[in-house]
């Protein structure tokens, strides 16, 4: 099993809803660096991938502000999420990363980051006394379920590399 993060106090459902709305923006952040990273690597393939991933989870976000109503969510959110670890549960390890990393990488480090998030929200579901925000929350694990099977399915079109997929034929050179 992954470390899921020790999160924030979640006291109802506006806390919740939050707290998921910053994990969602916080993945879109994530995969828009990493698509970034890659768009300046040249590797233009995980480029895509990532810009995909990040689409995701924005609509993940949007679908949480509007459910939750609350102008401030945002403000409410960055109050709420002040992550020990530093890093939300769907954030990508940004150290797991490689310039030529492939599609297989790319997907496996969703997949943690998928795990994670489902990890959190069932704990949530398990330690909160507030029925609601354990309905609230038993939806997200099923929506998290979702996401982690999803990327299941998209590991299948991508075989795992061989041990050699770090090697880089072209050499760095000192520049004049």
């Amino acid at each position: 099993m992954t470390q899921v993060p020790a999160g924030p106090s979640i006291a109802s459902v506006a806390d919740l809803l939050a707290v998921a709305y910053r994990i969602e923006a916080d993945a879109v952040q994530r995969y828009t660096l990493l698509a970034d990273q890659m768009q300046a690597h040249n590797n233009a393939e995980l480029m895509h991938i990532f810009r995909d991933l990040a689409r995701a989870e924005g609509l993940h976000a949007e679908e949480i502000c509007r459910l939750s109503g609350d102008p401030a969510l945002l403000e409410r959110a960055q109050s709420l999420t002040d992550w020990p670890e530093g890093e939300s549960p769907e954030e990508a390890d940004l150290g797991a990363t490689h310039y030529l990393m492939t599609p297989w990488h790319a997907l496996q480090l969703s997949l943690q980051c998928e795990k994670r998030a489902l990890e959190f929200f069932s704990s949530v579901v398990e330690t909160t006394r507030d029925p609601k925000v354990k309905e609230m929350a038993a939806e997200f694990v099923e929506e998290e379920a979702e996401h982690v099977n999803l990327v299941y399915r998209l590991l299948r079109k991508y075989p795992r590399p061989t041990g050699s997929w770090p090697d880089d034929s072209d050499t760095a050179r000192a520049q004049d």
